[in-house]
């Protein structure tokens, strides 16, 4: 995926990366406040300008690429729908002292929204870090805390505790986010396979939505339950297609079965289940 990311920045802006950097997804506990990321990433690839012009594009929006001047004052220029939070982040960057003379970005998830985790935290953290990074002394790592600082101001709307985990996260561990940047990050165990359970997300199909769509995730979850589930809960604290649910090793092939079984019966589509390992933080990939 990494390997893509760059040669399809070179191939949409005519050079190579300076730097791609990947970002975790993240998503909540069913214990309050403790965070996690995911072993799925967001790719980020950048590379500096200096005729103040952004140049954005994405393999998930390949007709929908743009060229626009970077503003840092009065309102952005026009972009396509999913452009617009990228260069919201790269006029913050900019501000900051990063990239003020433009820059080239591709961005790539390895999920979709239909997976049911939260695709925007991680594209803002595996952009942000891509960004500082080529506009960092080398052999010099991006201040994670600074940049986490700037996502919340620039970004108000986006889940803080998320991007932390993405920034922050260990393996193995869920993080307890602090805005006190002072003090160190707190983790406490959290390593499903260590008790040789599985950690999945459940994630419903179709165009369903609102109340249909909660009440096929509440069948699905009814239906793990029965096939030996031991817990199940959203991933954010927005409703969404997906649940994530604990079980043991030997259950899984029993309640995906159950689970197929009772969507077939009914003519639904099939929930997707998705393998989740409790993953690292953000990292430079090349």
């Amino acid at each position: 995926m990494f390997r893509l990311v760059a040669y399809a920045l070179e191939s949409a802006h005519g050079r190579p990366p300076a730097a791609v950097w990947s970002a975790p997804y993240a998503f909540h506990l069913d214990s309050p406040g403790l965070v996690a990321a995911a072993g799925w990433p967001v790719a980020a690839a950048a590379a500096p300008r200096t005729d103040g012009l952004v140049r954005l594009s994405s393999l998930a929006h390949p007709a929908d690429s743009c060229d626009v001047p970077l503003a840092l004052t009065g309102p952005p220029p026009d972009t396509p729908a999913w452009a617009v939070r990228p260069y919201a982040l790269l006029r913050a960057l900019a501000r900051a002292g990063f990239g003020r003379g433009g820059s080239d970005l591709h961005v790539q998830g390895s999920l979709t929204a239909a997976a049911g985790l939260a695709t925007a935290e991680p594209a803002d953290c595996a952009l942000a870090l891509a960004v500082a990074d080529v506009h960092t002394p080398a052999g010099v790592e991006p201040d994670r805390a600074h940049l986490a600082r700037l996502l919340a101001r620039a970004l108000p709307d986006g889940d803080e505790a998320l991007r932390r985990a993405a920034l922050f996260a260990r393996p193995g561990e869920a993080l307890l986010p602090d805005r006190d940047d002072a003090r160190p990050p707190r983790y406490v165990a959290f390593d499903p396979s260590a008790a040789r359970e599985r950690l999945v997300l459940m994630a419903v199909r179709g165009r369903s939505g609102g109340a249909d769509r909660r009440a096929e995730l509440a069948r699905a979850v009814a239906c793990a339950r029965r096939a030996g589930a031991l817990r199940a809960w959203p991933p954010g604290p927005r409703p969404g297609s997906g649940v994530l649910v604990v079980l043991p090793e030997a259950r899984l092939t029993a309640v995906r079965s159950a689970v197929a079984a009772e969507f077939r019966e009914r003519g639904r589509p099939v929930p997707r289940f998705l393998n989740i390992t409790v993953a690292g933080p953000a990292r430079r990939e090349q």
